[in-house]
């Protein structure tokens, strides 16, 4: 009986990022958004308070006080949420409705805010929250990373996750001359993603993510042009697609 000797690779196994050892690449972008967040972008004359304020919320607010009332959330989770300026807010107007808070126009219990990059919030939350909330936040992180970072926020999430996507250059340059949006992806990409997450992350909650785009169109007599947002619903359910 002739024996062989089983041969072992000698190239190691692939590490995938993950929350305790994210990517290099990630840990870089980390530091410049601190830095940002405290100094602002001098190329750009913008200031640190104007810098991921978080104002992009302002736009979805109508969209997440539905998936509220629809799944009867009461605790919400912004990943990802900048300043949180919109939060501090009183007496806000929204379309034709006045509110007290955000927090009142929701009618929440309570909203709690996370972003590694900016020192008040940077604390990684602890425990679940109903609703998971992410705006202008997925296509600055590298690509490597999305995948646990998605597998996190799903984890977090009880009832539903609400994101916004943006799927085109970033107006901000960061300081190292890189545009902002690092990871650009048209919505398939997107949607392959947020499913496979919630998978692996064997999560019940349900989902609606806009991939946003922008189309230039004349206005009236072509006299100015003007950029329209246009957005690709993915969503768990049928009912909350348009």
């Amino acid at each position: 009986m002739q024996c062989t000797r089983q041969m072992t690779s000698s190239v190691p196994p692939l590490v995938l990022p993950s929350r305790d050892a994210p990517s290099d690449r990630y840990l870089a972008l980390l530091e410049m958004y601190k830095h940002v967040h405290t100094e602002g972008i001098a190329e750009q004359n913008i200031s640190a308070d104007d810098c991921f304020a978080g104002t992009s919320l302002g736009r979805h607010l109508q969209t997440i006080r539905k998936l509220i009332a629809a799944t009867g959330a009461r605790t919400v989770l912004d990943y990802g949420s900048g300043k949180g300026v919109k939060y501090k807010a009183r007496n806000i107007k929204i379309k034709n409705e006045r509110a007290e808070s955000v927090q009142h126009y929701w009618g929440v219990e309570t909203i709690t805010c996370y972003d590694p990059g900016y020192g008040p919030y940077s604390a990684l939350p602890r425990g679940q929250f109903d609703a998971v909330v992410c705006t202008d936040v997925l296509e600055h992180l590298p690509e490597s990373d999305l995948p646990w970072i998605m597998e996190e926020q799903f984890r977090f999430a009880k009832r539903f996750v609400f994101g916004n996507i943006a799927s085109y250059p970033a107006e901000k340059i960061l300081p190292n001359g890189e545009n902002a949006h690092c990871t650009i992806q048209d919505a398939r990409w997107w949607h392959e993603l947020i499913r496979k997450a919630r998978d692996v992350a064997r999560s019940r909650a349900d989902y609606l993510f806009l991939v946003e785009t922008k189309k230039t169109v004349r206005q009236y007599f072509g006299l100015k042009k003007k950029v329209v947002p246009q957005y690709e619903w993915l969503s768990s359910r049928a009912d909350w697609r348009q």
